[in-house]
């Protein structure tokens, strides 16, 4: 039983008092703790097994030792006895056949002659008396004076006939062993007796006296027997852990009963690989033998792979062996890991039915889990042929191994689907790149019979467990449908993308690798699948319809082209974000006396309202350019105006404010090569000099358009000729992931390297520091300078007297020869004539006429006065009127220009082509 229970490490459900308190003393790792004191108390109070052992051998032991000392007792006495007789029965035949014993019995006084003589003899011998005797008894010598004489007590028969006669009697003196031998004269005749003796006291004496010794023995003998005993039982404790028989007992049989119950097979296998235990569910499901207790457990018939398992002894956690038509979930332990014996115990757990639950809930929770996995990885981007591949790619191979999508045309641009229409295949993922599906790309139109077809009519899905089988599927593509049949794809489904109303597509799952045909399960799945993508296909659908609207708007918005104009080479680069579209812009305008007004403006934000806003403003600075403001004058117009807009937007809950759109506004004169900027919270504006040299311009900056209270100022700077004016929007300098000042280092750094014309040096900006990712719109305008050549300036004072209107219309005639513009000659004098009248007129002195040859021909008065002419309509009886009429019908453009002091009315003339 001990070794059963040894084996097995197994504890009663129901766990009696003294194995709770054995448990109790063991350690955190679950060996014992010997406690002395506690097995001592555990093996004297007897409830354990342990303790009734020890007491019954202490019994044993006590008894033995209590027998032993009393055998040693008797036998001392008895050899103390035997002693006696024999000492007793020396000393009488020793002093009966002692010389003169005769004489002394024939003596006239017997006594006086052998008293001394035999009380001599008693204590040279140690006996308690010698007693001469004659024939009739009566004694001659005695220890005690006053016995002499007196009969003696003892048998004397055997003695008078001859022999001598050793007993035990009570005499005089007490009880006593005396020897009575005969006197024999030379004749042979008995004269006389001799009797020597020892009484009882003294041989007890005698026997006393190796008590101690035997005492002592026995005592050491007991003391062994308790220590071997208390060892001994010490080890029973360790065993029992400390239960009574009762308990062990009744934990056995709960062992017993609870090893043979279970429905898990039980194996106990040795260190050598003998199979010691395996109870009735081990024997059923591994089918052993009834002797294979005792064997080795390669010799007991098991399958070779569970036999190794279990002879080897290594660890195995539920490993699934086949035995026969079982799967066998298999767990193994050593035995020896905690102090026990050399061995394995292993579990053995049918998990057929198991494995069929458990499968199906596998596939359960992968469902669940592709669902799941669905809603992260579809709709990453508003792209709808992404979209579709999200969904193809999701689905394969995990569901299906192949899947198509196939879209309406209008889908795919952003439209609504026409049902009536064609579909595209837009996306188309398999297992292997040589199906021979219909290829991504291709337009397709189902016939009513096939189930795509049928999916698109009814709006539901259609499953095809066998294609060999559906006939509507063949008649699509009866040449395509046996190849597909060849290639080994054998069943599928067919899904709608439905989002609301709208059928964009259909989907179609595919599956060849796997001999089951898709079920309705699948088919559930599918449709949820195909549901949950439909919505983020549809978000993707109404995204790139609401995106190429406002990238119509905002292309529409920017400029197409740049104006011809001879003052700046640009070039330019506009990338909208990621995100959408936004509102940054930029613009090139040609003003008059052949400058070039550059402007580049940012409005917070994205989407129709950002690219609509930027329309405004442009517009707006395209109207105020027109005015030939200044350019601080010009951005006050500009955040008035941005003002009004928010006032007006305010009142709608569904409009944003402008407040926070950005601009830079300068303005390039080739004549003078000097540059006027100002700016309303953008970044300023980069300069790289002739020799490659780059700096920030440090024009003043404003707040932002919108905010309005503070006034904005200008900065002018000599641009040498070949320089580099740089505008850009923030989108080029500022990441999320980095600090403006870094962005700027950036730009800087990418400016010194870059050389040439423009158009390289935008695309070796760009390429340089343009965010993998941009969050913002891009705007950049690379302006190099040129200068008009002085030979192409003309410039007279003009004193303030009308005679020298004909010297001032003699020396124009004589520069417009010299360039080569003789048929320019009547329209400019007459232009000239009536301008510098005016200016005489109505204006100031001092006069100052210039002629520049550019592009057009400019014809430019300057004067003091701020007053601005008007254009008007004579009548037939007015006198004057008519000057600045016909300025307008000679020239192709003409205005006013205002100074700090002074103004300047030009007109510009078209050059005739050579």
């Amino acid at each position: 039983m001990v070794r059963l229970l040894g084996r097995s490490r197994t504890r009663s459900p129901q766990r009696p008092r003294a194995a709770m308190s054995a448990r109790h003393r063991q350690g955190g790792d679950g060996r014992s703790r010997w406690n002395p004191g506690a097995a001592a108390r555990s093996v004297l109070g007897g409830g354990s097994v342990a303790g009734q052992v020890f007491v019954l051998q202490l019994v044993i032991v006590l008894l033995l030792v209590i027998a032993a000392v009393v055998a040693l007792v008797l036998q001392a006495r008895q050899d103390s006895t035997q002693e006696a007789r024999r000492r007793s029965l020396a000393v009488a035949e020793s002093f009966a056949n002692s010389p003169g014993i005769v004489e002394a019995l024939n003596s006239p006084d017997p006594t006086a002659v052998l008293q001394p003589r035999a009380e001599a003899v008693r204590k040279q011998a140690h006996v308690d008396f010698v007693v001469v005797l004659n024939t009739d008894g009566i004694r001659y010598t005695h220890p005690k004076p006053d016995r002499i004489g007196k009969k003696f007590v003892g048998t004397i028969g055997p003695a008078l006939a001859g022999k001598p006669v050793v007993e035990e009697i009570k005499g005089t003196i007490g009880q006593l062993v005396q020897a009575v031998v005969p006197v024999k004269d030379p004749g042979g005749r008995v004269v006389g007796l001799v009797s020597a003796g020892i009484t009882t006291q003294h041989v007890g004496v005698a026997a006393e006296d190796e008590l101690p010794l035997v005492l002592s023995a026995a005592l050491a003998a007991l003391a062994l027997a308790t220590g071997g005993a208390a060892l001994v039982s010490r080890r029973l404790l360790r065993q029992t852990h400390g239960l009574g028989p009762h308990e062990m007992t009744r934990m056995y049989e709960h062992h017993d009963a609870v090893l043979h119950a279970v429905r898990e097979g039980v194996i106990i296998v040795g260190g050598d690989g003998t199979l010691l235990l395996a109870n009735d569910e081990a024997h059923r499901l591994l089918g052993l033998p009834g002797d294979a207790e005792g064997r080795h457990v390669l010799h007991i018939g098991l399958d070779p792979g569970t036999a190794e398992l279990l002879a080897s002894g290594r660890v195995a956690t539920d490993e699934v062996h086949r035995v026969g038509d079982r799967l066998l979930a298999v767990n193994q332990r050593p035995t020896d890991r905690a102090g026990g014996p050399p061995g394995s115990v292993a579990t053995v757990r049918d998990s057929t039915e198991l494995r069929a639950l458990s499968g199906r809930a596998e596939e359960s929770r992968r469902r669940l889990n592709m669902l799941y996995d669905a809603g992260v990885a579809i709709g990453t981007s508003l792209d709808v042929t992404r979209t579709a591949e999200e969904l193809t790619e999701l689905a394969v191979p995990r569901f299906a191994d192949f899947v198509t999508v196939d879209l309406f045309e209008p889908v795919l641009a952003g439209g609504h689907p026409d049902p009536a229409g064609t579909l595209r295949r837009a996306a188309s993922t398999g297992i292997r790149e040589d199906a021979p599906l219909y290829p991504r790309g291709r337009q397709i139109r189902f016939v009513a019979s096939s189930p795509q077809g049928v999916s698109l009519a009814i709006g539901r899905p259609v499953l095809e467990p066998r294609l060999r089988d559906a006939p509507g599927w063949h008649a699509q593509d009866a040449e395509r449908s046996g190849q597909v049949m060849e290639y080994g794809i054998h069943s599928l489904i067919t899904v709608p993308l439905r989002a609301g109303t709208l059928v964009l597509g259909v989907v179609s799952f595919w599956r060849s690798r796997k001999p089951e045909p898709f079920d309705t399960d699948e088919l559930a799945l599918a449709e949820e699948l195909v549901a949950r993508a439909a919505v983020s296909i549809d978000n993707a659908r109404r995204y790139t319809r609401e995106h190429s609207m406002a990238v119509t708007l905002q292309r529409s918005l920017l400029p197409r082209s740049l104006p011809d104009q001879n003052a700046l080479e640009i070039a330019y680069r506009y990338l909208p974000a990621q995100a959408g579209v936004g509102g940054d812009w930029f613009d090139v305008l040609p003003l008059s006396g052949a400058r070039v007004a550059l402007v580049v403006g940012d409005v917070v934000g994205h989407g129709l309202h950002a690219a609509a806003t930027m329309g405004r403003l442009r517009t707006a600075v395209h109207n105020f350019s027109a005015l030939d403001l200044p350019p601080e004058e010009l951005l006050t117009l500009l955040d008035e105006l941005v003002g009004r807009i928010d006032q007006d937007e305010a009142q709608d809950e569904d409009s944003a404010p402008v407040t926070g759109a950005t601009c830079l506004y300068a303005v390039y004169d080739p004549v003078s090569r000097r540059c006027t900027a100002a700016r309303a919270g953008h970044p300023p504006p980069a300069v790289v000099g002739p020799d490659g040299g780059v700096e920030f311009w440090d024009v003043p900056v404003g707040p932002p358009l919108g905010l309005g209270g503070m006034p904005f100022e200008s900065a002018e700077r000599e641009l040498p000729e070949g320089s580099r004016l740089v505008l850009y929007t923030d989108g080029l300098v500022e990441d999320r992931r980095h600090d403006i000042d870094v962005g700027l280092e950036r730009l800087r750094e990418a400016l010194s390297r870059s050389g040439g014309s423009p158009e390289e040096m935008c695309g070796a900006v760009l390429e340089s520091v343009r965010p993998a990712r941009a969050a913002d719109d891009i705007a950049l305008l690379v302006a190099r300078t040129r200068a008009l050549p002085a030979g192409r300036i003309a410039e007279w004072p003009v004193p303030a007297d009308p005679a020298a209107v004909g010297e001032v219309r003699a020396a124009v005639t004589r520069k417009l020869a010299e360039w080569g513009l003789e048929e320019l000659t009547f329209g400019t004098e007459l232009i000239l004539s009536e301008l510098v009248t005016n200016a005489m007129r109505h204006g100031g002195a001092p006069i100052k006429v210039r002629m520049l040859h550019e592009r057009h021909l400019v014809c430019e008065v300057y004067d003091s006065s701020s007053t601005s002419p008007h254009l008007r309509y004579a009548t037939m009886t007015d006198e004057g009127g008519r000057g600045l009429f016909l300025v307008a019908q000679l020239a192709e453009r003409w205005g006013t220009r205002y100074l700090p002091a002074g103004k300047v009315i030009w007109a510009e003339q078209p050059i005739p082509p050579t």
